[in-house]
């Protein structure tokens, strides 16, 4: 619920009281954030492909939603919280946000995509819409691929009610009659196995042409009389359920933390259930029996208008293949700071070199540590692991590395949500070729991104660093928003040791030159650095803060801001995804705007920028405003001192989003978005001008 904090207001009379400070919701927050993903799927402009693609991510992000914060919410409704953090009207309240959101949701996908996707030739054919030769080929299809997988399972006191995996397809049908002995159980559950497509394309038989598909419910759905023999078929329904998945595990009580965390994955996909999804048409009966085996309130049953799984229609992109309903094609220059074939230890010699990603490279990542891979003169190196996907160049190039003699120290943290198996799989194959693998600080996840290699140079040991507001994975590397930044600074380098030092060791930490480092020192350097901008507005002297992160919901930072905008400080605020702290409000926070841009690519980079009295201070960083990133994780954030890349980090990374008229929301006072573009999408963009700047010669542009 909204925590209210009252707050002094600068010149305010002494009979006036002074106005409350309300943080908005921040599970609100998110399904707001959601909001605005959907409406690139309702965007003209955007190719037809691209907008089921859209239309998926927002299903993916309420399936997380939904695994991750609608546990305590749920609890609360069945009168189990004993913080009284959450209620049951926080529950309906949410509740009603989110099935409000997946109606829109579902409309936009039969109202407007299936009909545009239907003057393009491209169509999803249902049983009824299915000629005789269609019916055919299906029913083959059925008998040869679907069938041999399926076993109904009818249930009775010696067959209960069986484990139903975390958001699997399944299917509940009321049978008529009796079955093989004699007994009426009338209740049978199919689970559809994952490994079948949930679409496939069907051949253009009679007079239905054009670029068909069918999908995998549809063919189960016509065919479902067949796997009960001797029964009637009555009514029936896909479902699916999901379940409660983030990870809990108690670090101080295990003594192994991977082999906790392989225990706790073997049953994430059965925890408490949380969200109920149903056909439309599925009966009371059906739904209410399924709701008590679930053991779910009413309100956590959605019906939807459509397949049960939004998500899997992202097979459709790679079934239709056509580059017409895409974007364009787009490659990302080489980072314009570097030269290829230069070696980067003689070019970090010169000065520090950023990389703007995606719209440069990651390739300048993966052909450093590809160097000093090769490089013999390399005597180790050092990284930290957050989320690398599970077919990974870099993991590759330090085996290598490992083979060919050097140190190799790997930071692996396994409590990275939803990556916990490829982590675990990547740290017991390191470990196996004899690398240091380090797990981290118990009960805090390493999210910072850090690399440091040391070579030998003549008689001495020189330091090379990178350091990310990104996770080192090429794949995300291409979609997300970002800034690499490369050094040979001996200070900053020697911070990066440090830090690597005290998570292997987990010795008392040194004193560091240029880091920030939570939990120990982030959270309040950044409110010192509030406080100063404050101090410096309070005296009449320019004074400035413009930061870009991902979410803002940590209370002594959002606190702190509203200060400086109190004391005259002008904030502007670019924040992707959940923001708690209102923009705009009379007398509170009138000097603090907050916008989120929703682009083409996933806005990621962390920036933080402060000016005082004509002094400028950059800073990029792993970490978003949140508490559990100050307090509860270790992340870094940095100083950028080079003039030229200070600036440019500036320009590219705040000035052109805080004037983006095209993909930004502005924030109200009460918690909504307004659209700054056009009705037409003809503004200017960051991101497409950011793209047009750094396309390869010879490329088409995104």
């Amino acid at each position: 619920m909204p925590h209210s904090h009252p707050l002094p207001v600068l010149n305010a009379s002494a009979h006036t009281p002074a106005p409350v400070l309300q943080f908005l919701d921040r599970d609100h927050s998110i399904l707001a954030f959601n909001e605005r993903v959907l409406d690139w799927a309702r965007r003209a402009d955007v190719p037809l492909l691209e907008r089921l693609r859209y239309l998926c991510i927002v299903s993916s992000n309420l399936d997380e939603f939904f695994e991750v914060r609608a546990a305590p919410h749920l609890t609360a409704a069945q009168g189990e919280d004993p913080k009284g953090e959450y209620t049951a009207q926080s529950f309906k309240a949410l509740s009603d946000a989110a099935h409000d959101m997946v109606a829109r949701q579902y409309a936009v996908y039969n109202d407007e995509l299936l009909p545009a996707f239907g003057k393009h030739g491209i169509r999803i054919v249902s049983h009824g819409e299915r000629n005789v030769a269609q019916r055919k080929w299906v029913k083959e299809y059925f008998e040869r691929e679907v069938r041999p997988l399926l076993i109904p399972v009818g249930l009775d006191p010696s067959h209960p009610f069986p484990q139903v995996a975390n958001k699997s397809l399944n299917f509940i049908v009321r049978l008529g009659g009796r079955d093989a002995f004699g007994r009426e159980n009338e209740i049978a559950i199919v689970k559809v196995p994952r490994v079948l497509p949930r679409f496939i394309h069907m051949p253009a038989r009679g007079t239905n042409k054009g670029t068909l598909f069918v999908s995998l419910s549809s063919i189960i759905r016509a065919h479902l009389n067949e796997l009960f023999p001797g029964r009637s078929v009555g009514q029936f329904s896909q479902f699916r359920v999901t379940r409660h998945s983030d990870l809990a595990v108690d670090e101080d009580d295990v003594k192994n933390l991977r082999t906790a965390l392989r225990q706790g994955l073997e049953q994430r996909h059965y925890g408490q259930a949380v969200r109920l999804e149903v056909s439309a048409g599925c009966s009371d009966y059906l739904a209410n029996f399924l709701l008590t085996q679930f053991n779910l309130p009413e309100p956590a049953l959605y019906r939807v208008h459509g397949p049960v799984n939004l998500v899997r229609l992202t097979q459709l992109v790679d079934l239709v293949n056509d580059p017409d309903l895409l974007f364009p094609q787009y490659s990302a220059c080489y980072p314009t700071q570097l030269v290829q074939g230069q070696s980067f230890f003689e070019r970090l010699k010169q000065g520090d070199v950023s990389i703007h990603q995606p719209f440069e490279s990651f390739d300048g990542v993966l052909t450093f540590l590809r160097e000093a891979v090769n490089d013999p003169q390399v005597l180790a190196i050092k990284q930290t692991i957050y989320r690398t996907g599970t077919d990974s160049e870099l993991m590759v190039l330090l085996r290598e590395a490992v083979r060919r003699g050097k140190e190799v120290t790997v930071v692996v943290e396994l409590k990275a949500r939803f990556d916990e198996e490829a982590n675990i799989n990547w740290a017991e194959m390191l470990e196996s070729i004899g690398a240091q693998v380090v797990y981290g600080v118990v009960g805090l996840k390493t999210h910072a991104k850090m690399l440091l290699v040391t070579r030998r140079e003549g008689r001495n040991l020189v330091r090379y660093g990178h350091l990310s507001t990104g996770n080192y994975n090429p794949k995300t590397a291409r979609l997300y928003t970002d800034v690499s930044y490369l050094t040979a600074s001996p200070e900053l380098t020697a911070d990066i040791d440090n830090v690597f030092v005290h998570l292997a060791s987990q010795s008392r930490l040194p004193k560091l030159h240029h880091v920030l480092l939570a939990p120990f020192q982030l959270q309040k350097k950044l409110v010192e650095k509030i406080d100063g901008a404050a101090e410096a507005a309070g005296q009449g002297k320019d004074a400035r803060i413009v930061i870009k992160m991902n979410a803002l919901t940590d209370e002594d930072l959002m606190l702190a801001l509203v200060r400086a905008g109190q004391r005259g400080v002008k904030i502007d605020l670019i924040v992707r995804g959940a923001c708690m702290l209102p923009a705009r409000v009379p007398g509170v926070t009138d000097n603090i705007r907050v916008r989120s841009i929703i682009g083409r690519f996933l806005e990621h980079s962390r920036v933080f920028y402060f000016r005082c009295d004509g002094v400028e201070e950059l800073y990029l960083s792993s970490a978003d405003w949140m508490n559990r990133n100050m307090l509860r994780r270790v992340e870094l954030a940095w100083p950028v001192t080079d003039p030229a890349i200070r600036q440019r980090i500036i320009d590219e990374c705040l000035v052109a989003y805080l004037h983006d008229g095209r993909d930004a929301w502005d924030l109200q006072p009460d918690g909504t978005y307004v659209r700054v573009g056009k009705s037409d999408n003809t503004g200017h963009g960051a991101q497409a001008a950011l793209m047009a700047r750094y396309f390869a010669p010879g490329q088409r542009q995104k």
